[in-house]
Parts: structure tokens; sequence; C-alpha cells
């Protein structure tokens, strides 16, 4: 027995072009902000399935959506209402930005503790490439259902466990300089600690290793919180985390 035709069915029945949505699963509604179809959508047609190319009839639209209900009217309200599917090509394309944001990433944030080396994203990149090919490598390749910036994490840590390649983590080399108010808020941000004191007139002061993505909030919370007195000094910017500096 057919099922019956209904709103539901056709919501995500929409191929629409990549750069004007977010994400393929958002909601269009909150995710473009073209108000012409023809920049939104690949095509103006209904499916019942994309991915087939089956356009969906006219009969069980017009049933769904009301008989005098135009197609364009059709498309606005799968639009504000349903999920948009990407094209294969647009999907890989966008696979393919995502993959290179990871590279990058995982390239910003990672040494070489033998030579004292940064590696390049193409080293980065082929060594990403034979853990995928390792039996429990725990490295699967970028998927498109995840941030850059989570993927990188993880293709760092599967990284540093598996050692294709001699890698450790960054840290950068910090002396910070504050007061008793601040302290808490900057011990949140520092990984390890390798020297602190108080000092006189209610001064605390801290050396110690942090991610380089932290040094920013660092700056912010010491400079908020000390009302412009305290410093943030970058003693070394590469450093291992054992101590050992990278030239």
């Amino acid at each position: 027995m057919k099922s019956p035709a209904t709103k539901t069915k056709y919501l995500s029945t929409v191929p629409a072009c990549p750069s004007s949505i977010a994400s393929p699963s958002a909601p269009c509604s909150n995710s473009h902000s073209e108000t012409d179809l023809d920049e939104v959508l690949q095509t103006d047609q209904v499916f019942s399935n994309v991915s087939k190319g089956a356009l969906a009839p006219k009969a069980d639209l017009q049933k769904a959506f009301g008989a005098n209900t135009q197609t364009a009217d059709i498309v606005r309200e799968i639009l504000q209402k349903g999920e948009l599917q990407v094209g294969e090509k647009e999907r890989s394309a966008k696979l393919d930005q995502l993959h290179a944001e990871v590279i990058s990433i995982v390239a910003s944030k990672c040494v070489d503790p033998g030579s004292k080396r940064v590696y390049t994203a193409s080293m980065v990149e082929k060594a990403l490439a034979e853990l995928a090919t390792t039996q429990d490598g725990g490295w699967h390749g970028v998927k498109d259902n995840k941030s850059a910036k989570a993927q990188a994490l993880e293709a760092i840590k599967t990284l540093v466990a598996a050692q294709i390649i001699p890698i450790a983590r960054a840290r950068m080399r910090l002396r910070i300089t504050g007061n008793k108010k601040c302290k808490d808020k900057v011990m949140e941000h520092v990984e390890s600690v390798e020297e602190e004191e108080f000092l006189a007139a209610g001064e605390w002061e801290c050396t110690g290793f942090v991610e380089p993505g932290k040094y920013k909030a660092l700056v912010d919370i010491v400079g908020a919180e000390t009302k412009g007195r305290g410093r943030v000094e970058i003693l070394d910017t590469a450093v291992s985390p054992t101590g050992n500096i990278y030239a």
C-alpha cells in the first residue's frame, strides 16, 4: 500500500547550493540569507528522492501542500521548514576544504621533538593517510559531521599515540605576573607549572606551559583582573611537554 503524501515526506527534497547554507542538515531559514531561489537552489524542482533523481509526482505535491499551491511556494516552505540536501560534488568540495583545515590546525599545533622543527602540512597529511590505513590506528579520515577543530584534536591525539612520525604537541612557555584575584582564572588555562611564587604588594607570578591558543585568553584575563598592571610574557614559543625548547 502506497504511503499517503504528506509535507513531512518532502522536507528534505530540495537540492541546494552549498554557498547558501551553513551545513547540509541545518534548516535553511537559519542557514542562508538569499532571497532569490535561483541563488539557493540547484534546481527549482521538488524531488521524492534527490540522490536517485526521482521527481515528486505533481498529484502528491497537491495533496501534501494544497491543490492551488504554486511550486515556488512549495519550495519556499521546504526551505523554511525542511532540511537541505547537498549534491555529491558540493559535498566532496566541502569535505576537501574541511580536510585542509584539519591538516592546517594539526601542523600549527605540533612539532618534531627530534629535529626541533615544526611539521609541514604535507608531512602531517602523509602521516594521517598512513595512519588511516593501519588497523586500529584510531584515525579514519575527516568526516563532515564534526568541526575542523574537534577532528584536528582527535588527529593530534592519535598521531602522538601512534608515533608514525616523531611528534609532540607544541606548548608556549609563559611568565605571568598578576595578583591573587586573577590566579584561579589563569590556572584554568595553564597546563603545567614550572615555577610559582607570591611577590611583594600582593603580586603573584607563575612560569608555566600553555597551548598557543590559550595565550590571548590569558592576556585578556590578566589585563582585566589587574586593570592593566599585570603582564604575560612569552619566554619560548615552541616547547615540548617535558620543557625542551624547539628552535
